[in-house]
């Protein structure tokens, strides 16, 4: 068989580093269901089609639970005892082929529509137990119509070493559960730079690439790849030229990086001696430990909301929240650790929590809308958080605020739980700095009001860009719209601060937009003084940092604020930089 051509591909670098390795594709998204007319004569070998696909469903779970008992031990195996069982359930299949039988439907649709029929009942459920049995027939179903489909199953443990995972989509526990294996590369059909599977791929150092529209149809299981998360570029069946050059670019990266760490001990400062906090966004437990690694500045952002995420289905204890958070505290000393309370919704939606599901969650209950609408859930995240303020410096953020009454709601609240802890003996912080996560429009238009009720203000670029130019950022289509640098978005960020500053507030931003050294030199330029970013861009907007003066950033977003496109900001940009700062820039 010829070898195949090489091909290369162009799309979005949203995790730098280059990865080498062979292609496991992974097809995340749901299979497609449609519904088709069955004749009489066709009814019960459409029924005799379900009962085989259950049977062989039915065996290759059973090989995944005995795979699981034997790296994980028996009690986790067990989870996979309930889904054979559903798989045999008279109950649920007797459904499925009586749907088939009245309706003259295939078994496909019967599956997925008694499947959704009965999620509904489950979720509406007041027993906890009960409602967590929807994931399970959501699992169940998933294998049964990927039986039906004739779509094999596969386990993590039967791929090779070097791996570089090419999937259509992939959620942020899809991320953390693959990255924490061996895999050395992402190449995703969907997503943005701003996306929370992205943003787990730098937590993880993993390089990735979104926005690869059809890459999946392109390629085989173990085909030769690389992944450049620098330059956005894919490479199919790289030539053996190829490969030795991204090998040196590879090594020369790396050398690099290292050379960047002797910045460690460097202050954050200007040519003319304004000092700027480089703080460190956190996602995992493990980055930790990269606070200090790479010379950042405390904790700008901890994202609590992964914390669950690697918990789920259950529900963090107090207990394990203030073990991360005093951790977290007492690493960032003496500078603060800014922890955001659970900002569960939209892509990482908590289903446990829903009273229903929702059609546009995004926009719907997340957030502080969530946190003051289940209390009940919240409260031992509230609990754990004043009592690990005793450890130091912790300040706690709300994000999705879009209104003064949620932050004078959340007072309240936390209020009640600090009377509760007091009452029980508990010892706990009672001067904990509260403040807003300036990412809603309504927010940023209010953001003099707000300044009055909160005692700082961190920007996330992320979602305000997202709700501001109606751009989802996963939608590899539209990526393109997405534009930190769009004139509405400048003018946006020089209110808040200028709100801020006449408050005499804190301020900071912890978007990812203050991962690009070009980005954060125009963030100091319109006054920020506190950024927060992935630890590892750290080292490199130090250096830019300490190669430019406050004065001429102040300069340079004047002039930027006077452009009319992103466009034109973006080529003012570069054109500047170009001439001022000999660092490359990242992508």
């Amino acid at each position: 068989m010829p070898a195949a051509e090489m091909q290369v591909l162009q799309g979005m670098g949203v995790s730098s580093g280059i990865a080498i390795g062979r292609a496991v594709c992974i097809e995340t998204r749901g299979p497609d269901v449609f519904r088709f007319h069955v004749p009489d004569d066709q009814l019960e070998a459409e029924v005799e089609r379900v009962r085989e696909g259950a049977r062989h469903a039915q065996t290759e779970l059973k090989r995944v639970r005995a795979r699981a008992e034997e790296d994980l031990g028996n009690d986790l195996a067990a989870i996979f005892d309930a889904h054979v069982l559903l798989l045999s359930d008279r109950h649920f299949l007797g459904r499925v082929e009586e749907r088939i039988r009245t309706q003259h439907v295939n078994a496909e649709w019967a599956v997925h529509k008694t499947a959704e029929e009965l999620d509904d009942r489950f979720a509406h459920m007041d027993d906890t137990y009960m409602r967590e049995r929807s994931e399970d027939l959501t699992d169940v179903s998933r294998h049964l119509l990927r039986s039906l489909q004739g779509i094999d199953h596969h386990h993590l443990s039967e791929l090779p070493d070097d791996i570089v995972i090419v999937a259509d989509d992939l959620t942020p526990s899809d991320a953390i559960r693959l990255g924490r294996e061996r895999v050395i590369g992402f190449a995703i059909e969907s997503g943005g730079r701003t996306s929370h599977t992205t943003i787990i791929a730098r937590s993880l150092n993993i390089p990735a690439v979104a926005g690869l529209v059809g890459v999946m149809g392109l390629l085989c299981d173990e085909a030769p790849i690389i992944v450049d998360g620098e330059t956005g570029t894919v490479i199919l069946h790289p030539t053996p030229e190829a490969l030795q050059r991204y090998r040196a670019r590879k090594a020369e990266l790396e050398r690099r990086d290292r050379d960047l760490l002797a910045t460690r001990e460097l202050a954050a400062v200007t040519r003319d001696g304004v000092e700027i906090a480089l703080m460190a966004n956190i996602d995992l437990p493990e980055e930790v430990e990269e606070v200090a690694l790479f010379g950042a500045a405390g904790v700008g952002l901890y994202r609590s909301e992964f914390l669950y995420i690697e918990k789920s289905p259950h529900l963090p204890t107090e207990e394990e929240h203030v073990q991360i958070y005093r951790r977290l505290i007492e690493l960032a000393a003496p500078h603060p650790a800014i922890i955001r309370t659970y900002d569960l919704g939209g892509r990482k939606l908590a289903r446990e929590m829903m009273a229903t599901a929702e059609e546009n969650p995004v926009l719907g209950l997340r957030g502080i809308r969530l946190t003051l609408a289940r209390t009940e859930v919240f409260r031992s995240q509230i609990r754990a958080l004043y009592r690990a303020g005793v450890h130091g410096d912790l300040w706690i953020m709300l994000p999705m605020v879009s209104t003064v009454e949620e932050v004078r709601r959340f007072r309240a609240f936390a209020g009640e739980v600090m009377a509760d802890m007091e009452r029980e003996g508990i010892p706990f912080r009672r001067d904990v700095r509260l403040g807003v996560m300036i990412e809603v429009p309504a927010a940023a238009m209010i953001a003099d009001l707000l300044a009055r009720e909160a005692d700082f203000f961190s920007i996330g670029t992320n979602d305000l860009i997202q709700y501001s130019l109606a751009v989802d950022r996963n939608n590899e289509h539209v990526a393109s719209l997405y534009q930190p640098l769009h004139p509405a978005i400048l003018r946006m960020l020089r209110f808040v601060i200028d709100s801020a500053r006449a408050a005499g507030i804190e301020i900071g931003l912890c978007g990812e937009m203050a991962a690009d050294p070009r980005y954060a030199m125009l963030l100091v330029g319109l006054g920020l003084r506190r950024l927060s970013m992935s630890p590892r861009q750290v080292p490199e907007v130090k250096s830019w940092l300490r190669e430019t003066t406050a004065a001429d950033l102040a300069d340079l977003a004047a002039s930027c604020m006077s452009h009319s496109t992103a466009a034109e900001v973006q080529e003012h940009l570069d054109r500047h930089f170009a001439c001022a700062i000999s660092p490359a820039p990242a992508t």
